[in-house]
C-alpha cells in the first residue's frame, strides 16, 4: 500500500492553478502553452517512452495520469511529443483504490476483483464495443499491471465521469479499475491515445 495523501498540500499546491481558474466548470481540455507543470509531464512521457519504446507501435503521443491529483481535477494529461503540447482531461479512478469514495486514489493494485486502479506502463490496443459503448482495450507492460488484460482494464467514457458530477458531489464516481473519461472528451483517447500508444499511471504529484 502506497504512503497517506497529503490532501490539505495538493489542494493547496494546485490552489492557484487549475482549481480556483476562473473558468466555468465544464471548460477542462485545451491547449495550454508550455508552463512548468507541462515541461514535467513531458519529461516524464519521454522517460517513459524510452523505458518501453520496444513494445510501443507509436510514439508521438503518450496518455500521463497522475493519481496524486483528486478526482476533481484534470489529472489523464495527453502530452504531444512531437509538438510539446498538453492537453488535460478528467478521468476517474478505481473502487477498490478509494474505498471511502473521497476522491483520493489511496492504493494501486494488480490483483483480479480488486477493483482498483493499477500503476505502471500500458499499451493502448485496439478499439471495441463494451459496456459503456467504444472502448479501448489495454496491455499492462510491468510487473505491476501485467494482469490488465485478464482483468479487462480499459479505457472508456462513463457518465460518473463527467463534469456535472463535480458540479453535484466535487469528485467524480469511481470505476472497476478502469481509466473513465467524460463521454464528451473520449474522442479525443479513441483518436489520439488508441493504436499501440503509451498510457502511464502513477501517483506523480506534477502541479
Amino acid at each position: 500500500m502506497a504512503g497517506s495523501v497529503d490532501r490539505r498540500g495538493i489542494l493547496k499546491g494546485v490552489a492557484a492553478g487549475v482549481a480556483a481558474a476562473a473558468v466555468p466548470v465544464r471548460v477542462f481540455a485545451q491547449p495550454f502553452s508550455i508552463t512548468e507543470q507541462h515541461r514535467r509531464i513531458l519529461a516524464v512521457a519521454a522517460e517513459q517512452v524510452q523505458r518501453v519504446q520496444n513494445v510501443l507501435w507509436r510514439t508521438d503521443i503518450v496518455g500521463v495520469a497522475d493519481f496524486a491529483l483528486p478526482s476533481s481535477l484534470p489529472r489523464l494529461h495527453f502530452a504531444n511529443l512531437e509538438r510539446g503540447e498538453v492537453r488535460s482531461f478528467l478521468v476517474a479512478h478505481g473502487k477498490g483504490s478509494d474505498p471511502e469514495h473521497d476522491g483520493f486514489l489511496k492504493l494501486f493494485s494488480n490483483e483480479i476483483n480488486s477493483l482498483a486502479t493499477s500503476r505502471g506502463a500500458f499499451i493502448t490496443y485496439e478499439w471495441y464495443r463494451g459496456k459503456y459503448g467504444t472502448s479501448i482495450r489495454l496491455g499492462g507492460i510491468d510487473p505491476d499491471n501485467n494482469h490488465a488484460l485478464d482483468r479487462a482494464i480499459v479505457m472508456h467514457p462513463a457518465w460518473y465521469a463527467n463534469p456535472v458530477m463535480l458540479e453535484k458531489w466535487g469528485k467524480l464516481g469511481r470505476s472497476d479499475g478502469c481509466f473513465a473519461m467524460a463521454e464528451a472528451d473520449f474522442n479525443e483517447a479513441l483518436w489520439h491515445l488508441s493504436g499501440g500508444r503509451l498510457l502511464y499511471a502513477d501517483r506523480l504529484a506534477i502541479y
